[in-house]
């Protein structure tokens, strides 16, 4: 017979609603670990989807994500001209609040040169950008779909295509746009605002310049040495591909993923004390009984399996709950929750060696009981 099963027939009741409150823990535990990742996840992705490997800003800047950097838009032609490199071609980034329908949608406007280097790595629904104007390719996230219109500035655009997990480091869906009309919408004026420029500086306009210049390499070009040519212009700055990423991980959103590891670590903790209480109680309960079954021969052995194997049973079914709860619901997250397999078997042999630990109380408190006590009152 095997006791622990017994015992948690017993108290059906009672061990499920345990059983639930230890889910809801674990499916916030795994939340926090698929929001950490979906951070990493989301800030990597937007300097990944050029699959490019040499990024020109502005000189004494860690632009385009980290700082603001402004180009002149020709640079594009002078970098295609270095040795090495493939293709190479001008964009932009912006923040915009549009709106849409009766809702303000915050989205990341990206502007790119249509067959050059810059657009969407991967067209889920429609297709790309072929008209020069008032085309866009959005994130399914903004919530807009095929054929819908939209105003950014004083024009409308046309969804053509959507994309998907393409996300600032800030949780703001990309929208992709031709970067004409990017440089516009950074440019564009209030009409009272465009007066008074005229008025003051005689016109509008000024030179036209891009967050970035981007450049995809031959295979055999050297992406450090091709940095250092273009440093010797003194008024640009380079960077590898992959120091880029070093700088968002490192500098943009070092705080976020610091503060969310933070808060994942105190979730743990608090689930390993949770646990450990659970057990200790339930063991404190059942004092009498083990003190009975001591009476009556049995080993020390069958009241240790009792206890280890009811907390195993509680950390397993939690954690199962758990990451069925989670996985039903991470997709109406306000933010991209990405859960790895690697990161649901960490976890999940933590919460093993939680539940081991936790019953050590209990068997201590177990095998410290006097058999005679079952026979008092």
């Amino acid at each position: 017979m095997n006791l622990a099963l017994r015992d948690v027939q017993h108290n059906l009741f009672r061990f499920l609603l345990t059983c639930l409150g230890l889910s809801l823990l674990m499916a916030v535990v795994l939340a926090m670990i698929g929001i950490y990742n979906g951070l990493v996840a989301d800030a990597l992705n937007i300097v990944r989807a050029p699959q490019v490997d040499l990024w020109v800003v502005e000189a004494g800047t860690k632009g385009p994500f980290a700082e603001a950097s402004k180009v002149p838009a020709d640079t594009r032609d002078a970098v295609a001209r270095l040795h090495g490199v493939a293709q190479a071609g001008s964009i932009t980034y912006q923040t915009v609040e549009a709106e849409y329908g009766a809702d303000t949608v915050r989205i990341y406007v990206i502007g790119y040169e249509r067959g050059r280097p810059g657009g969407p790595a991967q067209i889920a629904e429609g297709r790309g950008l072929e008209q020069s104007h008032f085309e866009m390719v959005a994130d399914a996230k903004t919530g807009l779909t095929l054929g819908d219109t939209i105003r950014l500035g004083r024009n409308r655009f046309t969804v053509v295509g959507l994309v998907r997990d393409t996300m600032n480091s800030g949780g703001d869906p990309a929208v992709f746009i031709t970067l004409a009309d990017a440089q516009v919408l950074q440019s564009q004026l209030d009409p009272a605002a465009a007066r008074i420029k005229i008025a003051r500086d005689g016109k509008i306009g000024g030179e036209s310049t891009v967050a970035a210049v981007i450049a995809r390499l031959e295979p055999s070009a050297d992406s450090a040495a091709l940095g250092q040519t273009v440093k010797q212009w003194k008024h640009l700055e380079a960077m590898t591909q992959a120091e880029q990423e070093d700088l968002l991980i490192q500098s943009v959103v070092d705080k976020a993923r610091r503060q969310i590891g933070l808060f994942l670590g105190i979730l743990l903790t608090v689930s390993a004390v949770v646990i450990a209480l659970i057990i200790y109680t339930m063991t404190m309960e059942k004092l009498k009984q083990i003190a009975t079954l001591k009476l009556i021969g049995a080993p020390d052995r069958t009241i240790v399996g009792l206890i280890v194997q009811q907390s195993l049973a509680l950390g397993l079914v939690g954690w199962g709950f758990g990451l069925v709860l989670i996985l039903a619901l991470k997709d109406n997250f306000p933010r991209r929750v990405v859960l790895e397999p690697i990161n649901v078997a960490v976890l999940g042999a933590i919460i093993f060696g939680v539940c081991i630990a936790a019953s050590g109380l209990g068997v201590r408190a177990a095998l410290k009981v006097d058999p005679a006590t079952a026979l008092g009152g």
